[in-house]
């Protein structure tokens, strides 16, 4: 019991003195304050500094996020747009071969009909069949009714199938092989059968009211042509020193030039072709070498049509007509 009574005292006296200290501590405490607030503002400025940290660290993975987001929607745009594209010339490509095996089906499939009828034409003893003719527009203007009147009359089983035009689309139609013959003015290349038609000038005309008056005093009198002629026209006026300085105007076709020139309205350069009623005057035109300018018409005609009758009936009465 003894023992026991002393195991007490001592841990009262172990209390009493831990109250004492914790006593002499809460004293020191509140008699120094101001240690107490430093402590508590180093510990807020260590809490704001973590925060912004961590704020700056996860803008830094949110901006490389966006980047690699970004990054992969380009490639993928990218690589949709290039199959896309790849589809469509592929696309494009088959429907260009599909419709040039089509386009030579039917031009075969054209010929071989053209081969039969034309086999059945020579069958019947008589000129007859088609003439595919393209005749350009000054000659078709000019000399063409004539010649088909005529050629009607003599041969009136074969049928007629003529397209007018300028001299150029004409020609694209021969290289095509949809034409049998065409007359043609100007120069072209060609490898099958060719015949000089005629030679004709070309001519200054004007008014007769403006005799002895330089041509830069009145006004030049354009007409459409093509680039050949029209070459050779502006090399004329150069050399005569009438340029389009002097003032001009253009239309789209030889009649209504003539026209104009016979109202007084100025002067130009045409084709002998046209000038059949023309009471002005009319001068052939010389280059300033002396060469003469003039504009000669051909024939053309393809070998295979060479050798039927109905072409070579036309062909005959061109030249007879020329």
């Amino acid at each position: 019991m003894e023992y026991l009574a002393f195991v007490y005292t001592l841990l009262l006296v172990a209390i009493c003195l831990m109250m004492a200290v914790l006593l002499v501590r809460t004293s020191r405490l509140l008699k120094e304050p101001k240690d107490d607030e430093a402590l508590k503002s180093w510990l807020e400025q260590q809490l704001a500094a973590q925060a912004k940290d961590f704020s700056a660290r996860q803008d830094a993975v949110a901006q490389q996020n966006y980047a690699a987001i970004r990054s992969v929607s380009e490639t993928l745009q990218t690589a949709v747009q290039g199959m896309s594209t790849t589809l469509g010339q592929g696309q494009d490509s088959q429907q260009r071969i599909l419709e040039q095996r089509l386009r030579s089906l039917e031009q075969a499939n054209s010929q071989q009909m053209e081969q039969l009828r034309r086999g059945l034409d020579a069958m019947q003893g008589e000129v007859c069949g088609t003439l595919k003719a393209g005749v350009s527009v000054n000659f078709s203007y000019y000399r063409l009714p004539e010649v088909l009147t005529e050629y009607h009359k003599k041969y009136p089983r074969v049928r007629l199938d003529i397209a007018t035009g300028h001299s150029r689309h004409l020609y694209q139609q021969m290289l095509d092989g949809t034409l049998d013959i065409a007359v043609l003015r100007g120069e072209y290349p060609w490898d099958g059968t060719q015949f000089l038609l005629s030679q004709e000038d070309i001519c200054l005309i004007y008014a007769r009211e403006y005799e002895g008056k330089p041509l830069s005093d009145y006004l030049y009198i354009d007409h459409q042509t093509d680039a050949s002629l029209g070459a050779q026209m502006a090399r004329w006026r150069y050399e005569n020193g009438v340029t389009g300085d002097t003032g001009s105007f253009v239309v789209d076709n030889i009649t209504a030039c003539l026209e104009m020139v016979k109202r007084g309205l100025g002067w130009a350069l045409m084709p002998e072709i046209a000038l059949g009623n023309f009471d002005g005057c009319i001068r052939p035109c010389t280059f300033e070498n002396g060469e003469p300018f003039v504009r000669r018409t051909y024939i053309f005609c393809q070998r295979d049509a060479a050798a039927l009758p109905q072409v070579q009936l036309f062909m005959d009465m061109l030249k007879k007509k020329r």
